[in-house]
């Protein structure tokens, strides 16, 4: 009985062996040794991380991954501030993180357990929402602009007021601030301004401009675009290069218009009550490595902040060279953060709330 055993254990360590070698050759990565057997508790956006991504960390680490997702950084913010569940890791957008530091939600990162942090590229450091640098490390990135149907448009997109001026269906992004900044940009106003009456002047502008809009799209504007339903949709980027990687035809196309369009960062961060903060630092430093995190951007079509996989020549060539995704250095000049506004986000939802009525939306 006791040879039966023995050959149990030695069974089950050659095949974590195996397990943890295959891991290390797929990423390059190593893993502490003090973790194996404990439990990382995430919690992300949907189809939003590498297909390979958590099964090899599990096997680097001999850990357990319980992977939760969230459809939006409010259903994920009421979560954490109830604390109807704990998690280890988040992946808020910018704004969240200006909001999380700000209510005592978020722990510190002990940046000496994440020495990968030396792969990020510096434009993503101490980024407005997070200034010193204390909470957040950079995981995806991307923007808000427009995708569209060359075919029927028939003309190339350069501008914000043609989506505004098209005489044919058009759908808008229920993205509150993202649509409003637009607006305010337009009308030589910070997008995140704080004045009732900038805010007022962007909700008429919206309204007045609103005549073509058919839907204003729940994060499914490109399903809209792809079956037929609108000619030009305003989405993320990675959801219209997901459309035009699954139709491998040239009829859609992404254009950050000349004005500027709404400049997005996730990050990776860990809730100030997380059960296994250290285990959470290993996560991050793993993410931020140059292979793992360039498989992550080749998978989900989204900009990489890690310089590294860049300079290495792991983002896909057909990616890093596509100026919607890898914007030009001018067109990054126009591209802006959305910021915690304090008290006069209820004059934005306000403003909002208007402008979908106007919409009958």
């Amino acid at each position: 009985m006791r040879k039966v055993v023995l050959g149990i254990c030695v069974l089950v360590l050659l095949v974590s062996a195996s397990a943890f070698a295959t891991a290390q050759e797929e990423t390059g990565w190593t893993c502490p040794e003090e973790f194996e057997g404990q439990t990382l508790r995430v919690f992300n956006w949907s189809t939003y991380i590498a297909e390979d991504t958590i099964p090899n960390f599990e096997d680097a680490c001999g850990v357990t991954v319980d992977y939760n997702i969230f459809e939006s950084n409010e259903a994920m913010l009421t979560i954490i501030r109830e604390g109807s569940a704990e998690y280890d890791i988040i992946v808020p957008t910018d704004y969240a993180v200006e909001i999380m530091i700000e209510e005592g939600l978020l722990r510190e990162i002990n940046w000496e357990n994440v020495p990968n942090r030396a792969n990020v590229a510096e434009t993503f450091l101490n980024p407005p929402y997070d200034p010193e640098g204390k909470y957040s490390a950079p995981y995806q990135w991307g923007t808000v602009a427009v995708g569209y149907n060359q075919e029927l448009v028939g003309e190339e997109i350069t501008s914000w007021q043609q989506v505004f001026d098209y005489d044919g269906p058009v759908a808008w992004l229920d993205d509150q601030r993202g649509t409003m900044g637009i607006a305010l940009k337009m009308l030589g106003y910070d997008p995140n301004t704080t004045d009732e009456n900038e805010i007022a002047e962007a909700r008429d502008f919206l309204m007045e401009n609103g005549g073509n809009v058919v839907a204003v799209a729940a994060d499914d504007g490109q399903v809209m675009l792809e079956r037929g339903d609108v000619d030009i949709s305003v989405e993320y980027s990675g959801d219209i290069f997901q459309i035009i990687a699954d139709c491998e035809c040239e009829d859609y196309a992404y254009v950050i218009p000349e004005e500027g369009a709404l400049l997005w960062m996730d990050n990776l961060a860990i809730p100030a009550n997380a059960p296994n903060p250290e285990l959470a630092e290993v996560f991050i430093n793993y993410v931020l490595d140059a292979q793992v995190g360039a498989d992550i951007s080749n998978y989900t079509a989204y900009g990489s902040p890690n310089q590294a996989a860049i300079d290495e020549g792991l983002i896909a060539e057909e990616l890093l060279s596509n100026p919607g995704i890898y914007p030009s250095e001018e067109a990054q000049a126009n591209l802006f953060f959305v910021r915690s506004v304090g008290d006069a986000a209820q004059t934005y939802d306000q403003a909002w709330s208007e402008i979908l009525t106007s919409l009958g939306q």
